[in-house]
């Protein structure tokens, strides 16, 4: 009778591990993702920054092969998971199975062949050193000031949001980003951006890249100009081809490889 119990037994475990070693088979397949789940997905989460077409906006197109932050699948999905703060957030209100979705839908877009930009990057490095861009940002080690780093920027931005923040950089302004003017009670003015602000003080980093500490009961005026950027618009100053060339030039910039 024991011995009937123990072969019970062993086999019910056999029976058991098929059925476990079947479910863990079709949750990996699962896990592996349906692009067209995740198409459905990304235009309800993700269109709005990397275009509908996945071609780039705000956010970086996402058309290629090889994304700087997701070098594999595993990376990729941790990305959507998680974001790369500050400039994107994390899907926190995904499970699993949407992540998959979403990213075997990014893979895809690497099919998409990427838009061809009509200018020349060698022209555009000198149109940006002509144009004293290095004098509020830094590339590669190279330049100073509180402009964004734009070392990078290629893997960062789209080349259709790289055209529209040189023309109209008022237009392209990140949602944190805040210029303010502070006047000390000496009457000395600051100038420059936000870097960090609470109910008691404000840090404001200048054109020379410094970082002002202050305490805004000690100031006399403290002038908050939304929607307003030191950097000049570029709209008629630069010609056409130059603009091409310097987007083009920016849109090279994708770091180390």
């Amino acid at each position: 009778m024991f011995a009937l119990i123990a072969l019970g037994g062993l086999l019910g475990c056999g029976f058991l591990g098929t059925v476990r070693a079947r479910q863990t088979r079709s949750e990996e397949k699962t896990l592996r993702g349906d692009a067209a789940v995740g198409k459905r997905l990304f235009e309800r989460h993700c269109a709005l920054c990397h275009g509908i077409d996945g071609k780039g906006g705000r956010g970086p197109a996402l058309n290629r092969v090889h994304l700087a932050h997701a070098p594999d699948d595993e990376a990729l999905n941790l990305v959507i998971a998680e974001g790369i703060p500050p400039s994107m957030p994390g899907g926190w209100f995904l499970d699993e199975n949407d992540v998959a979705n979403l990213g075997a839908f990014v893979r895809s877009l690497s099919k998409i062949p990427p838009d061809p930009l009509p200018g020349d990057p060698a022209r555009g490095a000198g149109i940006y050193a002509k144009s004293g861009c290095g004098g509020c940002h830094v590339l590669e080690g190279q330049g100073e000031g509180y402009g964004p780093e734009l070392t990078g920027i290629g893997d960062r931005r789209s080349a259709s949001f790289l055209k529209q923040a040189i023309s109209k950089p008022n237009s392209a302004l990140p949602e944190d980003f805040l210029f303010v003017k502070a006047t000390m009670g000496s009457g000395k003015t600051i100038e420059g951006i936000r870097a960090n602000e609470d109910s008691f003080t404000i840090q404001i980093k200048d054109a020379g890249g410094h970082y002002h500490n202050l305490r805004k009961q000690e100031l006399k005026e403290l002038k908050k100009l939304r929607r307003e950027t030191p950097m000049p618009p570029f709209e008629g100053v630069l010609s056409a081809t130059e603009l091409q060339d310097l987007v083009a030039y920016l849109a090279s910039q994708r770091g180390k490889q």
